[in-house]
């Protein structure tokens, strides 16, 4: 079952910014965000330099540098 909600397009602006590709739907992102919020209550020690590094990788992937599993193992030589 599914459900609409409204929300301000100031809200929705901001979420477009979280989401890790193009066609990831509302409710992947909302779910995720759910997730990172319980998961921050359970283990909040996460420091800011941990959370910038995250912040940091996540726009390395939104402009599509990074290797494949594939090309990570050719460089390594396995």
């Amino acid at each position: 079952m599914e459900t609409t909600i409204r929300v301000n397009p100031k809200t929705k602006e901001e979420l477009d910014q979280f989401r890790q590709y193009k066609n990831e739907s509302y409710d992947e992102l909302v779910r995720k965000l759910i997730y990172l919020v319980k998961l921050s209550e359970k283990e909040p020690r996460l420091s800011q330099k941990t959370i910038k590094e995250i912040k940091e990788a996540r726009e390395r992937v939104k402009r599509g540098e990074f290797y494949t599993e594939a090309e990570a193992k050719k460089i390594l030589g396995l």
